[in-house]
Protein backbone atom coordinates (compact mmCIF):
# COMPACT_ATOMS: atom_id res chain seq x y z
CA UNK A 1 0.00 0.00 0.00
CA UNK A 2 1.47 3.39 -0.99
CA UNK A 3 0.02 6.37 0.79
CA UNK A 4 -1.47 9.18 -1.48
CA UNK A 5 -1.05 12.14 1.63
CA UNK A 6 2.44 11.06 2.40
CA UNK A 7 3.68 11.28 -1.02
CA UNK A 8 1.47 15.16 -1.29
CA UNK A 9 2.95 16.04 1.60
CA UNK A 10 6.66 15.42 0.96
CA UNK A 11 6.04 16.88 -2.28
CA UNK A 12 4.82 20.07 -0.32
CA UNK A 13 1.86 19.86 -2.39
CA UNK A 14 -0.25 19.83 1.35
CA UNK A 15 0.18 20.88 4.54
CA UNK A 16 -1.62 18.78 7.33
CA UNK A 17 -0.36 21.56 10.46
CA UNK A 18 0.40 19.18 13.46
CA UNK A 19 -2.51 16.21 11.73
CA UNK A 20 0.38 13.97 10.13
CA UNK A 21 -0.47 11.23 11.94
CA UNK A 22 -3.07 8.93 9.46
CA UNK A 23 -3.87 5.68 10.43
CA UNK A 24 -6.13 4.91 7.33
CA UNK A 25 -6.58 6.32 4.01
CA UNK A 26 -8.78 5.12 1.32
CA UNK A 27 -9.44 5.76 -2.21
CA UNK A 28 -13.62 6.48 -2.18
CA UNK A 29 -16.44 7.71 -4.82
CA UNK A 30 -16.41 5.63 -8.02
CA UNK A 31 -13.53 4.26 -7.79
CA UNK A 32 -14.89 2.01 -4.65
CA UNK A 33 -17.87 1.54 -5.97
CA UNK A 34 -16.95 0.37 -9.07
CA UNK A 35 -17.80 2.50 -11.87
CA UNK A 36 -14.90 4.91 -12.17
CA UNK A 37 -13.91 5.82 -15.67
CA UNK A 38 -10.50 8.08 -16.79
CA UNK A 39 -12.05 10.99 -16.29
CA UNK A 40 -12.86 10.32 -12.51
CA UNK A 41 -11.64 12.18 -9.89
CA UNK A 42 -9.80 10.75 -6.77
CA UNK A 43 -11.78 11.29 -3.60
CA UNK A 44 -9.45 10.33 -0.58
CA UNK A 45 -10.92 9.89 3.18
CA UNK A 46 -8.55 9.26 6.04
CA UNK A 47 -8.21 9.77 9.82
CA UNK A 48 -5.39 10.59 12.14
CA UNK A 49 -4.61 10.77 15.53
CA UNK A 50 -3.54 14.53 16.53
CA UNK A 51 -1.18 15.03 19.38
CA UNK A 52 -2.50 13.81 22.94
CA UNK A 53 -3.09 17.68 24.48
CA UNK A 54 -5.42 18.10 21.48
CA UNK A 55 -7.51 15.25 22.48
CA UNK A 56 -6.71 16.35 26.76
CA UNK A 57 -6.25 20.14 26.51
CA UNK A 58 -5.77 19.73 30.24
CA UNK A 59 -2.13 17.95 29.57
CA UNK A 60 -1.04 21.60 28.05
CA UNK A 61 -2.37 23.37 30.85
CA UNK A 62 -6.06 24.43 29.64
CA UNK A 63 -9.05 24.51 31.83
CA UNK A 64 -12.24 24.15 30.44
CA UNK A 65 -14.81 26.95 31.11
CA UNK A 66 -12.12 29.41 32.02
CA UNK A 67 -9.27 29.04 29.39
CA UNK A 68 -10.00 30.33 25.89
CA UNK A 69 -8.98 27.20 23.78
CA UNK A 70 -9.13 26.76 20.27
CA UNK A 71 -7.08 24.15 18.43
CA UNK A 72 -7.47 25.10 14.96
CA UNK A 73 -8.68 22.56 13.27
CA UNK A 74 -11.81 23.25 11.41
CA UNK A 75 -14.97 21.51 12.12
CA UNK A 76 -12.12 18.56 13.39
CA UNK A 77 -11.44 18.08 9.55
CA UNK A 78 -8.59 18.85 7.21
CA UNK A 79 -9.74 19.41 3.38
CA UNK A 80 -8.28 20.20 0.66
CA UNK A 81 -9.72 19.99 -3.08
CA UNK A 82 -8.70 20.10 -6.90
CA UNK A 83 -5.25 18.69 -6.43
CA UNK A 84 -3.56 18.26 -9.53
CA UNK A 85 -0.85 15.37 -9.28
CA UNK A 86 0.74 12.88 -11.60
CA UNK A 87 -2.29 13.97 -13.91
CA UNK A 88 -4.81 12.98 -11.66
CA UNK A 89 -7.57 15.52 -9.79
CA UNK A 90 -7.59 14.75 -5.96
CA UNK A 91 -9.61 16.03 -3.38
CA UNK A 92 -8.56 14.96 0.23
CA UNK A 93 -10.10 14.98 3.54
CA UNK A 94 -8.63 14.08 6.88
CA UNK A 95 -10.77 13.45 10.30
CA UNK A 96 -9.48 13.87 13.47
CA UNK A 97 -10.22 10.21 14.91
CA UNK A 98 -12.61 11.51 17.45
CA UNK A 99 -15.23 13.28 14.58
CA UNK A 100 -14.27 10.48 12.03
CA UNK A 101 -15.80 7.93 15.00
CA UNK A 102 -18.58 10.13 15.56
CA UNK A 103 -19.63 10.64 12.22
CA UNK A 104 -19.28 6.69 11.85
CA UNK A 105 -21.94 6.24 14.68
CA UNK A 106 -24.07 8.41 13.56
CA UNK A 107 -24.36 6.54 10.01
CA UNK A 108 -23.48 9.25 7.76
CA UNK A 109 -23.16 7.63 4.29
CA UNK A 110 -19.67 8.55 3.47
CA UNK A 111 -18.09 7.55 6.74
CA UNK A 112 -20.15 4.40 6.80
CA UNK A 113 -18.62 3.87 3.06
CA UNK A 114 -15.00 4.63 4.26
CA UNK A 115 -15.50 1.70 6.57
CA UNK A 116 -16.20 -0.62 3.66
CA UNK A 117 -14.50 -0.01 0.50
CA UNK A 118 -12.69 -3.09 -1.33
CA UNK A 119 -9.22 -3.64 -0.36
CA UNK A 120 -7.83 -2.44 -3.62
CA UNK A 121 -9.49 1.02 -2.29
CA UNK A 122 -7.17 1.00 0.45
CA UNK A 123 -4.10 3.39 0.57
CA UNK A 124 -2.69 2.90 3.89
CA UNK A 125 -3.69 1.49 7.30
CA UNK A 126 -1.69 0.98 10.49
CA UNK A 127 -2.30 -1.18 13.04
CA UNK A 128 -4.74 0.86 14.52
CA UNK A 129 -6.30 1.26 11.15
CA UNK A 130 -6.97 -2.29 10.69
CA UNK A 131 -8.33 -2.87 14.33
CA UNK A 132 -10.85 -0.19 12.89
CA UNK A 133 -11.47 -2.14 10.00
CA UNK A 134 -11.94 -5.78 11.90
CA UNK A 135 -14.38 -3.77 14.15
CA UNK A 136 -16.35 -2.28 11.44
CA UNK A 137 -19.77 -4.05 11.58
CA UNK A 138 -19.68 -2.18 15.23
CA UNK A 139 -20.95 0.63 13.86
CA UNK A 140 -24.16 -0.55 11.99
CA UNK A 141 -27.72 0.28 13.57
CA UNK A 142 -31.10 1.04 12.53
CA UNK A 143 -29.98 4.32 11.85
CA UNK A 144 -28.94 4.20 8.93
CA UNK A 145 -31.89 3.33 7.31
CA UNK A 146 -33.26 7.16 7.96
CA UNK A 147 -29.73 8.66 7.18
CA UNK A 148 -29.31 7.02 3.66
CA UNK A 149 -32.78 7.65 2.94
CA UNK A 150 -32.30 11.36 3.97
CA UNK A 151 -29.19 11.65 1.89
CA UNK A 152 -31.08 9.79 -1.23
CA UNK A 153 -33.90 12.34 -1.19
CA UNK A 154 -31.19 15.40 -0.68
CA UNK A 155 -29.41 14.04 -4.15
CA UNK A 156 -33.29 13.39 -5.82
CA UNK A 157 -33.83 16.84 -5.39
CA UNK A 158 -30.47 18.05 -6.87
CA UNK A 159 -30.92 15.35 -9.76
CA UNK A 160 -34.15 16.94 -10.87
CA UNK A 161 -32.29 20.60 -10.65
CA UNK A 162 -31.53 22.41 -13.98
CA UNK A 163 -28.42 24.19 -12.38
CA UNK A 164 -25.95 24.17 -15.07
CA UNK A 165 -22.18 24.15 -13.81
CA UNK A 166 -19.40 22.69 -15.59
CA UNK A 167 -19.84 19.46 -15.92
CA UNK A 168 -23.23 19.08 -14.68
CA UNK A 169 -24.14 21.28 -18.10
CA UNK A 170 -23.15 19.03 -20.26
CA UNK A 171 -25.02 16.15 -18.79
CA UNK A 172 -28.19 17.71 -17.97
CA UNK A 173 -28.52 18.96 -21.83
CA UNK A 174 -27.59 15.55 -22.72
CA UNK A 175 -30.24 13.31 -21.09
CA UNK A 176 -32.46 16.51 -19.34
CA UNK A 177 -31.49 15.50 -15.65
CA UNK A 178 -28.36 15.20 -14.21
CA UNK A 179 -26.74 11.48 -14.30
CA UNK A 180 -24.26 11.74 -11.25
CA UNK A 181 -26.59 12.60 -8.66
CA UNK A 182 -29.28 9.76 -10.03
CA UNK A 183 -26.83 6.88 -10.06
CA UNK A 184 -26.41 8.51 -6.31
CA UNK A 185 -29.87 7.68 -5.50
CA UNK A 186 -29.55 4.13 -6.57
CA UNK A 187 -26.37 3.48 -4.58
CA UNK A 188 -27.64 4.92 -1.36
CA UNK A 189 -31.13 3.11 -1.20
CA UNK A 190 -29.02 -0.08 -2.16
CA UNK A 191 -26.55 0.34 -0.15
CA UNK A 192 -28.77 0.33 3.13
CA UNK A 193 -30.76 -2.60 1.97
CA UNK A 194 -27.34 -4.33 2.59
CA UNK A 195 -27.13 -2.87 5.68
CA UNK A 196 -30.78 -3.90 7.05
CA UNK A 197 -30.60 -7.45 5.58
CA UNK A 198 -26.78 -8.16 5.43
CA UNK A 199 -25.66 -5.73 7.99
CA UNK A 200 -22.94 -5.65 5.56
CA UNK A 201 -22.31 -3.48 2.43
CA UNK A 202 -20.52 -4.80 -0.21
CA UNK A 203 -19.41 -1.14 -2.68
CA UNK A 204 -19.14 -2.55 -6.05
CA UNK A 205 -21.88 -5.08 -5.69
CA UNK A 206 -24.22 -2.93 -7.66
CA UNK A 207 -21.47 -1.57 -10.10
CA UNK A 208 -23.22 -2.25 -13.22
CA UNK A 209 -26.17 -0.61 -11.97
CA UNK A 210 -24.83 2.57 -11.96
CA UNK A 211 -22.62 2.39 -14.67
CA UNK A 212 -26.04 1.77 -16.94
CA UNK A 213 -27.40 5.31 -14.98
CA UNK A 214 -24.11 7.23 -15.67
CA UNK A 215 -24.34 5.98 -19.36
CA UNK A 216 -27.87 7.53 -19.39
CA UNK A 217 -29.55 4.09 -19.96
CA UNK A 218 -32.41 5.42 -17.09
CA UNK A 219 -34.83 7.57 -16.80
CA UNK A 220 -35.65 10.91 -14.21
CA UNK A 221 -38.64 8.87 -13.89
CA UNK A 222 -36.71 5.58 -13.70
CA UNK A 223 -34.87 6.32 -10.89
CA UNK A 224 -37.52 7.96 -8.99
CA UNK A 225 -39.99 4.86 -9.73
CA UNK A 226 -37.15 2.64 -8.18
CA UNK A 227 -36.67 4.62 -5.42
CA UNK A 228 -40.40 5.01 -4.25
CA UNK A 229 -40.33 1.19 -4.84
CA UNK A 230 -37.63 0.50 -2.69
CA UNK A 231 -38.36 2.44 -0.06
CA UNK A 232 -41.83 1.00 0.71
CA UNK A 233 -40.04 -2.22 0.96
CA UNK A 234 -37.07 -0.89 3.10
CA UNK A 235 -39.77 0.25 5.34
CA UNK A 236 -41.08 -3.10 6.02
CA UNK A 237 -37.44 -4.65 6.12
CA UNK A 238 -36.46 -1.65 8.64
CA UNK A 239 -38.99 -2.91 11.10
CA UNK A 240 -37.65 -6.66 10.68
CA UNK A 241 -34.20 -5.95 10.73
CA UNK A 242 -32.54 -7.61 13.61
CA UNK A 243 -29.69 -4.67 13.67
CA UNK A 244 -29.75 -2.37 17.11
CA UNK A 245 -32.25 0.60 16.74
CA UNK A 246 -29.43 2.47 18.00
CA UNK A 247 -26.13 3.15 18.22
CA UNK A 248 -23.76 0.54 20.20
CA UNK A 249 -22.61 3.46 21.92
CA UNK A 250 -20.73 1.64 24.82
CA UNK A 251 -18.80 -0.56 22.30
CA UNK A 252 -17.87 2.25 20.05
CA UNK A 253 -16.27 4.22 22.94
CA UNK A 254 -14.40 1.25 24.25
CA UNK A 255 -12.82 1.08 20.60
CA UNK A 256 -12.14 4.74 20.37
CA UNK A 257 -10.12 4.31 23.89
CA UNK A 258 -8.44 1.35 22.36
CA UNK A 259 -7.35 3.14 19.60
CA UNK A 260 -5.90 6.06 21.71
CA UNK A 261 -4.06 4.17 24.08
CA UNK A 262 -2.29 1.94 21.45
CA UNK A 263 -1.38 5.61 20.08
CA UNK A 264 -0.62 7.17 23.07
CA UNK A 265 -0.12 4.40 25.93
CA UNK A 266 -2.01 4.13 29.39
CA UNK A 267 -4.57 6.83 29.27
Amino acid sequence: MSSIIKELAENSIIDIPNYDDVHREVIMGSYSYGCNDTESDMDIYAFCIPPKEILYPHLSGHIFGFDEFSENFSRGQYQKHHIEYNNKNYDITIYKITNYFKLCMNCNPNMIDSLFVPRRSVKFESDIGKLIYENRHIFLCKKAWHSFKGYAYAQMHKMKSQTRIGKRKETIDKFGYDIKFAYHVVRLINEVEQILIDENIILDRDREILKSIRRGEWSMKDIEDYFERKEVQLDSVYINSKLNNKPRYDEIKQLLLNCLEMRYGSI
